[in-house]
């Protein structure tokens, strides 16, 4: 079974802090017997073994033992968070939901069927393999949402090789592939996940205070805003030893700020896709942005500067796209990058390159030079089409100050000249209130 070494590490460590959500505990001893109830109700209910189910809900106690008794089932689970309210039901119907088991922000559990039968060629496939599956949704480039789906068998080998156990704050969501791999690897080697009530800085900091958090795996974005926030001022972070960070490309100046701010902490970068899962990596240093990528499972190569990746864990495809895989089975990332050796730094998606007259230009480069700028809390920058140089560099911009567009203006040129190459630096520029990033705290461009 998929998770029985989990239920015995459960069993090994009874005694200790499982999950602390809304400040009470749960020890790994009630979390078995929680699961054990709700394998118990699953049969009763009727669920049959290897349907499929949504599970819509945040981290929570009743989450975390349904998700893992649903993959005891076989179930393929397809995860679904509040934040997704609009478009549920068409992400049920792309993924031929059977059964929806619904948990609110109380951590009560509503049960019901759909009358969808799932004929789908990749379901059928988990199905005669009776191996659990995981539904996560990811947004293309179209902005519409792809349904990846995974073997469990293949996501959980990983996890089964012991590692220090730490008190992991769950920043990133249920349903995201970084917050289900944070969410067993803490399980797995009998670490201690604290559930913030929100993904506010001051939540945030006030739990890593509270609870002595040693490990928070997080966003640039995030990262960007508590330093503006300033709550490190108001709460006790001494007990964060590292800080890891993905989901998009890391400001260099932000980067620089963290590390000066907090020398005790270790930053880290990692890299992961919906579609493969997270991968091992090394920072060079905790301020560098080169990093190794790599470990079991995983083969890397660079094709055209962009990042390729074969892996054993990959998904087996998407419900409702065709996969980007080569006809050798490696993933094409999008994502262009340099290479020191065995060293890598990721400069951007292919899709978000702006060429302006025939020079690159990555949004990254120019967001890390003006956030660096005094007042400003977020930059998004972009390319526009242009009749002259075929692209011209824009950025919107949300600042703590109430100057003029004109002033500031005139202070970012004056910032950038001896900072970006002239044609790097934005020609448009629009001041905006609302903020630059989504609610999974990364930037929206």
């Amino acid at each position: 079974m998929a998770i029985e070494f989990l239920l015995e590490r459960f069993d090994q460590s009874k005694d200790a802090e499982a999950l602390i959500w809304r400040d009470r505990s749960l020890l790994y001893g009630e979390l078995r017997e929680l699961v054990k109830f709700w394998q118990e109700s699953l049969e009763q209910q009727m669920i049959p073994k290897g349907a499929v189910v949504a599970l819509e809900a945040d981290f929570s106690p009743n989450a975390v033992a349904l998700l893992l008794s649903l993959l005891q089932r076989n179930c393929v689970v397809a995860l679904l968070t509040a934040e997704m309210k609009t478009s549920r039901a068409e992400l049920r119907q792309i993924a031929e939901v059977e059964w929806i088991v619904k948990i609110d922000a109380e951590d009560d559990v509503k049960i019901e069927q759909t009358g969808t039968q799932a004929t789908h060629q990749l379901l059928c496939q988990l199905r005669d393999r009776q191996h659990p599956g995981l539904i996560i949704f990811s947004s293309g480039s179209t902005g519409k949402s792809k349904a990846a789906i995974h073997d469990f068998v293949l996501i959980q080998e990983k996890f089964q090789t012991l590692r220090p156990a730490q008190r992991t704050l769950l920043f990133l969501l249920f349903d995201h592939i970084g917050g289900i791999n944070t969410l067993l690897h803490v399980l797995a080697n009998g670490g201690c996940a604290v559930i913030p009530l929100d993904r506010s800085p001051e939540t945030v900091a006030a739990a890593i205070a509270k609870h002595r958090v040693q490990l928070l795996p997080t966003s640039p974005t995030f990262l960007t805003l508590l330093l503006l926030s300033g709550v490190h001022q108001q709460y006790d972070l001494s007990s964060l030893e590292i800080v890891t960070y993905g989901t998009e490309v890391m400001p260099q100046s932000v980067l620089n700020s963290l590390n000066q701010l907090f020398p005790h902490i270790r930053f880290h970068q990692t890299y992961g896709l919906t579609e493969l899962g997270i991968m091992r990596s090394k920072s060079r240093s905790s301020d560098s942005l080169w990093f190794k990528l790599g470990g079991e499972g995983y083969e890397t190569r660079i094709v055209n500067g962009m990042l390729e990746i074969k892996a054993k864990s990959a998904m087996l495809g998407y419900l409702n796209a065709s996969a980007p895989f080569t006809l050798d089975g490696w993933y094409m990332t999008g994502d262009v990058v340099e290479v020191d050796g065995e060293w890598l730094r990721i400069l951007g998606r292919k899709s978000e390159l702006i060429n302006v007259g025939g020079q690159k230009v990555y949004p990254a480069e120019v967001e890390s030079v003006v956030q660096a700028m005094e007042g400003v809390l977020e930059v998004s920058v972009k390319g526009e089409a242009n009749s002259i140089t075929g692209n011209i560099v824009t950025a919107k911009i949300r600042l703590a100050t109430d100057e003029s567009l004109r002033d500031f203006r005139t202070r970012l040129r004056a910032f950038c000249l001896d900072k970006l190459e002239s044609y790097k630096i934005p020609l448009r520029v629009t001041l905006v209130e609302e903020r630059l990033h989504s609610d999974r705290f990364k930037k929206t461009r």
